[in-house]
This record gives C-alpha cells, sequence and structure tokens, in this order.
C-alpha cells in the first residue's frame, strides 16, 4: 500500500470517529431535553391533577354543606334528617380524605378496591359516568341560555294553515290529501 492510499485511510477513520463521537453527543443531548421535557411534563400534569382533587374536594364539601343545611331544615329525629345528616357526615370525611391524600394513593386505594369489589367498582364507575354526563349536559345548556326550561330545547309548535273549501290552504298551497287503502279506509 502507498503512502497516499494510508494517509486517505488514516484521514477516513478520523473523520468516521468524529462522526460517530459528534453523533453521540448529539445523542446524548436529546435524551437530556427528552428528559427535561419528560419532568417538566409530568410536574404540570401533576399541579393540574392536584388543582383538579382540591376542586373535587371543595365541591364534595359544598355537595355536603347543602345536605346539611337541608337536614338542619327538616324535623328534627325525622328518618331524612337523619339521612341527610349520615350523608353530609360521610361527604364531609370524603372530602377530606381527598384533600389529605396525594394522587398515588388515592389511584391505589381505587385499584384495591377494584379488586376486591369489581362489580360494586364498575356499577359506581358507570354511575358516576352517567351524572358527569348529565352535569355537563345541564351545565352547556345553562350556559347557552337554556336553562332548565324543557320547552326551550322543543321547537314551538306551529298551527296548521286553514283550508278554503277548494282544497287550498289559505297561504296558496294545496292541502294535503288523504289517501285511501284497499279495504276502504283512510291513511
Amino acid at each position: 500500500m502507498t503512502n497516499t492510499d494510508k494517509g486517505k485511510t488514516d484521514k477516513d477513520r478520523t473523520l468516521a470517529e468524529d462522526a460517530r463521537e459528534t453523533a453521540a453527543g448529539m445523542a446524548g443531548e436529546a435524551k437530556g431535553h427528552a428528559q427535561k421535557l419528560a419532568q417538566t411534563a409530568a410536574a404540570e400534569a401533576e399541579s393540574y391533577a392536584g388543582q383538579a382533587k382540591d376542586a373535587a374536594a371543595g365541591e364534595v364539601k359544598d355537595v355536603a354543606s347543602a345536605l346539611r343545611t337541608a337536614a338542619d331544615e327538616m324535623r328534627s329525629g325525622s328518618p331524612q334528617e337523619r339521612t341527610f345528616s349520615q350523608i353530609a357526615d360521610t361527604l364531609a370525611d370524603a372530602s377530606d380524605a381527598l384533600r389529605d391524600k396525594d394522587l398515588g394513593e388515592m389511584a391505589g386505594a381505587a385499584n384495591d378496591f377494584a379488586r376486591r369489589n369489581p362489580m360494586v367498582f364498575l356499577g359506581s364507575a358507570a354511575l358516576i359516568g352517567f351524572a358527569a354526563t348529565r352535569f355537563a349536559s345541564a351545565s352547556g345548556r345553562a350556559r347557552h341560555g337554556g336553562g332548565s326550561d324543557p320547552d326551550n330545547r322543543r321547537p314551538q309548535p306551529t298551527t296548521p294553515p286553514a283550508t278554503t273549501s277548494s282544497g287550498l290552504s289559505t297561504g296558496g298551497t294545496p292541502a294535503p290529501t288523504r289517501t285511501t287503502t284497499q279495504q276502504g279506509g283512510t291513511a
């Protein structure tokens, strides 16, 4: 082999090694950036989940307060008053537990409960989904001016145009005609 060929091969090896080192360095940088992005996304998701957890705990506490107010307005000692008070106390305890636990503990507890009571868990999930759908639907109607008035969702009925003896409606369009069936009745 000649010196020029050997010099060219050494130069090619040096370029290849430089390219590998550069690629490895870029891959390391990309991996570092990806890890930082993943950590940032996880932190933001945890923050949002914490806010949602606190908001849910606040809503549950508000429902408990409303039930307690309703129980206070009922006859003392009545079954309804006792039931409302018990539900209010249970919801208040659940709200406090929800606020005090972190998301990992709650997920673990839900997983354990689902394993021990699968039918109750599925029924509860379906009930919660139904309630959430109803709540979202009602919130959407209220936001768009629908409120709780069921007539506001349906178009108002219109009166049919009056017909004249010639079979034409007063609006100038022909009135609907009756068809007869083969048995002699009208359809």
